[in-house]
């Protein structure tokens, strides 16, 4: 149960009808007259099509401005990326677009920093229109121009009938090569744009970390609550998930006119859901969460990034963050009621196989016998899925990084705000709990009705975001904050934010998660 740590059915899918403005404003760009309107809060927002691509086939960049789905409305929004569980009438194909928040008070000779979002969603659902990513706020407090993108998803974006892999990716390419080119019409400055994202947003930044044609694109990249022990899936795996996929459809891998008479419905709630629900019973490395991901090609992704394969030489400064209890909203939303001392050891020796298995509960950590066998085991099983998932793995890629030559600063959110749906999880809504996604609103200063605890984590992240986009460095000039101390190749010295000091190391040692248990893109060889 611990790797189907999902919960991508819980993202609002629902986009915005349209913005709220009190006028129009206007921009000349490289590409064109770039049409937006005049936010309330002194912020422009401007949404446009970055790329168009045929389906299943590698985006092309616009060489226009153009408003999103072929509007004349520019206070329209993009419609999604076709996905499971939304009405049809919300997604097109035609989805490749952004959403641009320009601080009105930004000069063409500004040079501000760009900051580009990518959402997460297990690369199944999600929108630049989300929940809590409205990029006002933050645009307004950083002085940058905050960019939310859309990428193609699931089977759409990364299991392809002709072999393509990789596509909605490469979609994150062509958005970061669109920013360089416009930026600077906005106050902008192409030489300063980092890259940020969470969960399977965050696994598409650490893959644009391995894209060579990318590197020149980006200064900079946060990384919020990937899911790293999952790793990139390898070509061979991809090939047998691409064969499950397409005996799911009522065409043949080479039957381009039934492939493309399929409508996008079928494919994202037909064969697509079969792919997310089966796939880890056809490949084991798939996993339950994020079974449809980038893949390892060693051609446009030239690393795993992890001890799978050599680990690169880095230049790039990061910034890596986690929330206390990663697992506890799939961990406590599948297991509504007390688990037994037997059953625990039933899902860790599911989940982990016998090998593993022996060295977890034989460890101080997450032995079975650790607690009364007459308490209920679900905390503990959230810690170990927090720390085998999220937080060790997390641990281990900042000691790589800065062993090769980057910079890497570490955090944990010890306060967040509920993201909406995560209150369906009663767990998720306890004091001093902090689920995935709870940083979301944080970083975006989108709470609804903030306590005063959480408008502090605002305003601090705000700040060390602002801080970080400008000089790769978190810890803003003058301030009062706690040092924000730079990750080394033994101690990562992860700071709490929402709290004071640092995270307690746990079992993310050097000496155990990759080591005496290894993770999963270890044991599969991804």
């Amino acid at each position: 149960m611990l790797k189907g740590l999902s919960g991508f059915s819980r993202w609002n899918n629902d986009p915005w009808s349209s913005f709220a403005s009190a006028g129009s404003t206007a921009v000349q760009t490289a590409l064109g007259t770039a049409q937006g309107v005049v936010d309330v809060s002194g912020v422009n927002r401007f949404a446009v099509r970055y790329a168009s691509a045929d389906r299943w086939q590698p985006s092309t960049i616009a060489a226009t401005w153009e408003l999103p789905n072929g509007s004349t409305n520019a206070s329209a929004v993009p419609l999604m990326c076709p996905q499971p569980s939304a009405d049809s009438s919300t997604y097109s194909e035609d989805c490749l677009s952004m959403i641009l928040y320009v601080p009105a008070t930004l000069t063409a000779s500004s040079g501000a920093p760009t900051f580009m979002w990518i959402h997460g969603g297990s690369f199944m659902v999600g929108s630049a229109t989300g929940a809590g990513l409205d990029g006002s706020a933050l645009a307004k407090a950083t002085n940058s121009i905050v960019a939310v993108i859309q990428y193609r998803l699931g089977a759409l974006g990364f299991v392809a009938p002709n072999g393509q892999t990789n596509l909605g990716l490469k979609d994150a390419v062509n958005a970061m090569q669109f920013l360089n080119n416009v930026v600077p019409a906005f106050g902008g400055s192409a030489s300063k744009i980092t890259i940020a994202g969470q969960s399977s947003g965050a696994n598409m930044i650490r893959a644009l970390l391995a894209v060579p044609s990318a590197d020149s694109l980006f200064q900079s990249a946060i990384l919020q609550s990937d899911p790293m022990d999952y790793g990139f899936l390898s070509t061979s795996d991809q090939s047998q998930i691409q064969d499950y996929f397409v005996s799911q459809l009522n065409c043949s891998a080479t039957d381009a006119s039934c492939l493309n008479g399929l409508s996008a419905d079928s494919i994202v709630n037909g064969a697509g859901l079969k792919v997310f629900s089966d796939a880890y019973t056809v490949v084991p490395a798939a996993n339950q969460a994020e079974p449809m991901r980038v893949v390892y090609d060693n051609s446009f992704v030239t690393s795993t990034l992890d001890s799978s394969t050599p680990f690169p030489k880095v230049s790039k400064p990061i910034v890596l963050s986690n929330v206390l209890d990663e697992a506890a909203l799939t961990i406590y939303g599948y297991y509504t009621s007390s688990v037994s001392e037997s059953e625990y050891e039933q899902a860790v020796n599911g989940t982990f196989g016998t090998p593993r298995t022996q060295v977890l509960l034989s460890s101080q950590l997450y032995a079975s016998d650790a607690q009364d066998s007459a308490e209920d085991y679900r905390p503990m099983l959230e810690t170990l899925g927090t720390d085998s998932i999220w937080r060790c793995a997390t641990w281990t890629f900042a000691r790589n990084w800065v062993a090769n030559g980057g910079t890497a600063y570490v955090g944990m959110y010890t306060l967040g705000a509920s993201y909406p749906g995560n209150s369906a999880v009663g767990y998720c809504t306890e004091e001093g709990v902090v689920c995935h996604q709870d940083d979301i609103e944080i970083v975006f200063g989108t709470v609804p009705s903030p306590s005063a605890a959480q408008t502090s984590l605002v305003n601090e992240m705000q700040a060390r975001y602002e801080s970080f986009m400008a000089n790769g460095n978190p810890n803003p000039s003058g301030s009062s904050y706690t040092s924000w101390q730079a990750a080394t190749s033994s101690d990562v010295n992860a700071i709490n934010l929402g709290s004071s000091g640092l995270t307690d190391v746990g079992a993310c040692t050097t000496s155990f998660w990759g080591a005496s248990v290894q993770y999963d893109y270890q044991v599969y060889s991804i």
